[in-house]
């Protein structure tokens, strides 16, 4: 079976697999919710999101090829071979067959000819390098890497202390999860070094044609909602905006690896209702199932469909 593919526009976009996840119950991944809080949920979700007799719940990493008449574009790049990351088992050293299934949708990694990242955490920009005779070097080597300003700044505060430092905006809050050690130094800073990234203020301005980074700050710093537009087509690539679909049911609700909770909680609510006025297909970095779909408002409440 084939990864699922949809059709925006003039754009064909595909999801590219990495790593499947699982959390034997919503409170794993919410750790703020009571435990009967996914309950009330169990009939409104397919077997695949969550089990309807356990109450796991099962997610993913993937990444999503995008291609248009004149563009080759990834949008994030997973987790990555290789990576040092200890303090997440999952994540650690990995030895997956995720470009030989970019191969398997017809790309090279030099066809791709843009990046784009929601946010620099470690399952968002690993594949952005791949270790090459003890070096990590970039893996998509004719693309352009767009991301946020503000997060290379932080990034390189966090993993630099000696270049001077880079604090959140005060109106964030204060930071609750901080990002990954060793992140930003083996999946960014190499591309910043080759002279491939473009780094973005994220203030809804087109990075391409029909393509745009909308502010969406909270799970990280300055996430972004990249947003696609084509022949009167929308389509939002939501990141970790949201984790589940579970969050279209319980916006309030943040994963323990949300930065700055109050903001995350705002930029949920507005996804969700720009979703529903605009009939946008939404595309988030760890849905399961088709992992696209569409929000309708009922009331005061949302309701998830997948496509």
């Amino acid at each position: 079976m084939g990864s699922p593919s949809f059709r925006i526009g003039d754009a064909t976009i595909t999801r590219i697999d990495e790593i499947p996840l699982a959390h034997g119950s919503p409170a794993e991944l919410y750790p703020e919710i009571d435990a009967e809080a996914a309950d009330r949920h169990r009939g409104r979700l397919p077997a695949g999101a969550l089990d309807p007799e356990t109450g796991a719940i099962s997610l993913g990493i993937h990444s999503w090829l995008v291609r248009t008449p004149h563009h080759t574009i990834l949008i994030d790049t997973a987790t990555g071979n290789g990576k040092e990351r200890p303090a997440v088992p999952i994540m650690h050293r990995l030895d997956v067959p995720y470009l030989q299934r970019l191969a398997a949708a017809g790309v090279r990694p030099e066809d791709v000819d843009h990046v784009l990242l929601t946010h620099v955490h470690a399952d968002h920009v690993g594949w952005n390098t791949r270790l090459v005779d003890g070096r990590w070097v970039p893996t998509f080597p004719n693309a352009r890497h767009h991301f946020s300003a503000v997060e290379q700044r932080y990034g390189e505060s966090l993993s630099d202390p000696a270049s001077g430092g880079f604090r959140p905006d005060p109106a964030l809050g204060a930071p609750h999860h901080p990002p990954l050690d060793g992140v930003y130094q083996d999946s960014v800073r190499p591309v910043l070094e080759a002279g491939l990234a473009d780094l973005v203020t994220v203030d809804g301005g087109e990075v391409l044609d029909g393509i745009s980074f909308h502010p969406a700050p909270g799970h990280s710093i300055d996430h972004a909602v990249i947003r696609l537009r084509s022949r009167g087509e929308e389509a939002l690539f939501a990141g970790d905006v949201m984790h589940h679909p579970l969050q279209v049911y319980e916006p309030g609700w943040n994963s323990r690896y949300c930065e700055f909770p109050e903001p995350a909680r705002a930029s949920r609510r507005w996804l969700l209702e720009h979703a529903a006025e605009s009939g946008a297909l939404v595309l988030p970095g760890h849905f399961p199932e088709s992992s696209a779909g569409r929000i309708t408002r009922r009331g005061d409440r949302f309701e998830w469909t997948f496509a």
